[in-house]
């Protein structure tokens, strides 16, 4: 029987480059990544502390597990992820790091992500009491076919973001334009500063539409990968327009200029991430081009009664 254990709060930058590459091992092997840009930027800039857990065999990471609290209309809710080393699966591992997760919670109920929705991750939620609650789609179109250009509102002026000056305007229209969301309409400056920092952060494909002197949509556009190598592929990072603006056209204008954009720095493909319950944006990305490509889903404890341990 494999002898492991299980530790909370920060961990030294060994087990933080482990947890790292355990991540690294588990793309490789399962296709996806297993942990969302959000907890690798947390691992990477912030530290870590008592949200996190590190399952270790032999001294060896061997697993990890975030636990996040985000704030809704409904109170505060609890979300996690975690990964366990390829080398390592099948050994109940896995159910006793969700299991220490829970217990992390304190009672309360929470929601895991298990990206790609593998066959595995589906196993794992069943036998720890949770239940399917969420799907998070990936969407994927060439940028070599026909793109229509883009049809401002009258009125509309188009610029890029400005680093430095549009942080605070930029969140307050983030937060109207995704009340109802719970991870996006949460973000804070710091969110947004630490995205700022990161290597892919280029204001140049970060488009802004002014209205009557203020900001009413965005389309903030990330390029993954090689960048200019036509192998590289584009994403719709997050387009949202302010309420008042529904109907008008400008969600639809936005997306096309970002794809034009894209499709510009030499990109041969796009994707973007959507709620799988959000009808009229899936419908706005297939008149597009956009299909299906993966799936990610989030599990909640059945009943809203963590597991015992």
């Amino acid at each position: 029987m494999t002898a492991w254990s299980i530790t909370a709060g920060r961990l030294t930058p060994a087990q933080t480059s482990g947890v790292l590459a355990l991540a690294e091992a588990a793309q490789a092997a399962d296709g996806v990544a297993p942990l969302s840009e959000h907890v690798l930027l947390h691992l990477r800039y912030e530290g870590t502390g008592d949200r996190d857990l590190v399952l270790t065999v032999n001294n060896q990471v061997a697993g990890y597990a975030h636990l996040d609290a985000t704030s809704s209309a409904t109170g505060t809710e609890l979300s996690g992820e975690l990964a366990i080393h390829p080398d390592h699966r099948r050994e109940g591992l896995g159910l006793a790091l969700v299991r220490a997760l829970i217990a992390r919670a304190g009672g309360r109920p929470v929601r895991l992500w298990a990206h790609g929705d593998l066959p595995a991750a589906a196993r794992l939620a069943g036998a720890a009491g949770f239940d399917r609650s969420r799907a998070l789609w990936q969407m994927r179109r060439s940028l070599g076919g026909s793109l229509d250009q883009p049809r401002f509102p009258a009125g509309t002026a188009l610029r890029t973001f400005r680093p430095g000056q549009d942080e605070d305007e930029w969140l307050s229209l983030n937060r109207r334009a995704f009340a109802e969301h719970p991870e996006q309409g949460a973000w804070t400056r710091h969110d947004l500063e630490l995205r700022e920092r990161e290597p892919w952060f280029d204001p140049a494909g970060f488009f802004i539409a002014e209205r009557h002197g203020a900001m009413a949509g965005f389309h903030w556009t990330k390029v993954h990968g090689p960048g200019d190598a036509p192998a590289g592929i584009g994403e719709v990072y997050v387009v949202g327009v302010d309420p008042g603006e529904h109907g008008t056209g400008l969600g639809r204008a936005l997306t096309l200029a970002g794809l034009h954009y894209l499709r510009g720095r030499g990109l041969a493909q796009v994707m973007l991430y959507v709620d799988e319950d959000n009808v009229p944006a899936i419908r706005l990305y297939e008149s597009l081009g956009f299909t299906r490509w993966t799936t990610d889903a989030m599990y909640a404890t059945r009943g809203g009664t963590p597991l015992a341990g």
